[in-house]
């Protein structure tokens, strides 16, 4: 699976929103698997979105025949966009599927890895976050995905903002110690995102 993780810095909040919803024109694509995205809890002018492809070939198929028509009604409401595509490496808990209903907030958190320390950081991944994350009361899913560059994402939803800040206070500083973090990360960025109900495809 493909994961396409798209950031924007939105000057038009209304016209953005609206815009959003005529992504709806993406169900009854070859190979689109769902979508979903909202607002940063931290920058209220920053949305994400989060769209999930069978394939690469799918994706680049619709890249080349519809995503311009879709995307027209957007431009202009926004003056920073960034784009960015994983592969699905594993699940965080099990069974992942892009759905995005049940969810209230999306964790994503982006690493850059030290080209020595992929390895060690994707077993920490598996052997030590994983199952700490898929025990947590409140977390639904999530996926581990892996693009060129040594590049990571780490997407996880939650029930709510409050189970997830639960997690991050009795959790994170612990692991971030046990599996030696600091030494694999050469980047890390991340957001907490409100879903926008409206915007799941």
């Amino acid at each position: 699976m493909l994961v396409k993780w798209i950031r924007c810095t939105v000057v038009d909040r209304r016209g953005f929103e609206r815009a959003q919803r005529k992504w709806a024109g993406l169900l009854g694509e070859p190979g689109f698997r769902g979508q979903g995205g909202g607002w940063s809890r931290t920058r209220p002018d920053v949305a994400h979105v989060f769209t999930f492809w069978e394939s690469r070939p799918f994706y680049d198929s619709f890249m080349a025949r519809s995503h311009d028509r879709l995307a027209a009604s957007q431009v202009g409401t926004y003056t920073r966009s960034r784009a960015k595509l994983f592969e699905h490496r594993f699940d965080v808990k099990t069974g992942f599927e892009p759905r995005f209903t049940d969810a209230d907030v999306v964790r994503v958190a982006h690493s850059r890895i030290h080209q020595e320390r992929v390895e060690h950081y994707a077993l920490m991944q598996e052997k030590v976050w994983n199952p700490a994350m898929a025990g947590s009361p409140g977390m639904l899913r999530g996926l581990f995905g892996e693009a060129p560059g040594h590049e990571f994402l780490v997407l996880s939803m939650w029930r709510s903002a409050a189970e997830h800040g639960k997690y991050r206070a009795e959790r994170v500083e612990r692991l971030a110690l046990r599996t030696q973090i600091e030494a694999d990360v050469a980047a890390l960025t991340g957001d907490v995102v409100d879903l926008e109900t409206a915007w799941t495809v």
